[in-house]
This record gives C-alpha cells, sequence and structure tokens, in this order.
C-alpha cells in the first residue's frame, strides 16, 4: 500500500506540505476573524454596558476571548506560525466597522447594536465551522484533540443561542415604532 493510498480521502494532501501550507492559511484567516470578534463583542459589551444586551454579551464576549486563546494554542500546537499581519487586519477590520453612520450622529443608534449582534453571530457560525472542521482533522491527526472540538462546538452553539435571543429583542426595540408611519 503506498503512502498515497492511506491519506484520508477529504484529505489528499494535508500529510503533505500542501496541505499544511492551507491548513496554515486557513487557521490564520480564522484568527484574523477571531480578533476581529474578540474587538467587536467587547466593544458591543461597553457600548450597552448597563442594559440587558451588555449584561448578556458580557459572558459571551469572555467566551469569544478565550476560544481565541484556544485557537492560538491549537496553532502552536500545530506548528502553524501566525501571521501578524492577518491579526492586525480582523484589528483594523473591526475598528474601521465602528465608522459607519446608523442614522445618529451623536448618540449610539439601536441599529448599531442590531448590526453589531448580526456580525458577531456570523463570526461565531464562521468559528462554530473551524472548530468542525479540526474535529474533522482530529480523526487523522493525534495533535488535535477530538473531545476539546465537540466541546468548542457546544459553547459556540451556546453562544449563538444567546447572540439569536438577544438579536430577536433588539429588532423589536429598534423597529418597534416604525410601523405607526
Amino acid at each position: 500500500m503506498n503512502h498515497q493510498s492511506r491519506r484520508a480521502p477529504f484529505l489528499p494532501d494535508f500529510a503533505g506540505r500542501a496541505g499544511s501550507e492551507l491548513l496554515g492559511i486557513y487557521l490564520n484567516d480564522h484568527l484574523a476573524g477571531a480578533t476581529a470578534g474578540v474587538g467587536r463583542a467587547r466593544h458591543l459589551v461597553s457600548a450597552c454596558r448597563g442594559s440587558a444586551v451588555g449584561e448578556a454579551m458580557a459572558p459571551v464576549a469572555d467566551e469569544i476571548a478565550r476560544d481565541r486563546r484556544t485557537l492560538l494554542a491549537v496553532m502552536r500546537g500545530l506548528d502553524v506560525p501566525i501571521r501578524r499581519y492577518k491579526v492586525y487586519a480582523g484589528r483594523l477590520g473591526e475598528r474601521a466597522g465602528r465608522l459607519k453612520s446608523n442614522g445618529r450622529l451623536v448618540r449610539r443608534s439601536p441599529l448599531s447594536t442590531l448590526l453589531e449582534l448580526e456580525l458577531l453571530y456570523a463570526g461565531v457560525a464562521g468559528k462554530s465551522r473551524a472548530w468542525q472542521v479540526l474535529r474533522q482533522l482530529a480523526e487523522h491527526d493525534e495533535r488535535l484533540d477530538a473531545p476539546q472540538f465537540d466541546a468548542l462546538l457546544e459553547r459556540a452553539r451556546g453562544q449563538l443561542r444567546t447572540i439569536d435571543e438577544l438579536h430577536r429583542r433588539q429588532t423589536e426595540e429598534t423597529f418597534a415604532h416604525s410601523g405607526s408611519t
């Protein structure tokens, strides 16, 4: 049996250089997204301090930060080099996203909270997909811990449920009076 036929069919080059390079790019892209997600979650908690959104998002923001640290640890365990420029791009992109106008110049618009919740939902959904990919790769790579990714997937599902519920409430608050015109 040659080396090629022993590889998993969904990872034809994973054991080789091309597969490792692709995994490095993939994980660094997710690290950039995680960096943006941490910044966005913390900003939302700060901007909504004292509200139901701020209270509910505080533990989620902490989990998102913990998930980013976990991703970094996984990357170190796989000897994937951190591409700092991608981390900086994630941070810069998140901060640039704060500059958009949502119909108010002085006070924070409820639309800002709604859109930030949508961005966080998309980010957590993407992170969940990354955990699924790593869970799948754990079946073929002893450096990856399948039960760890099962737990991370469950945590991401909880984050999505929280964000989804907050989004539902924020939608009602944001558009409560728009139907009366």
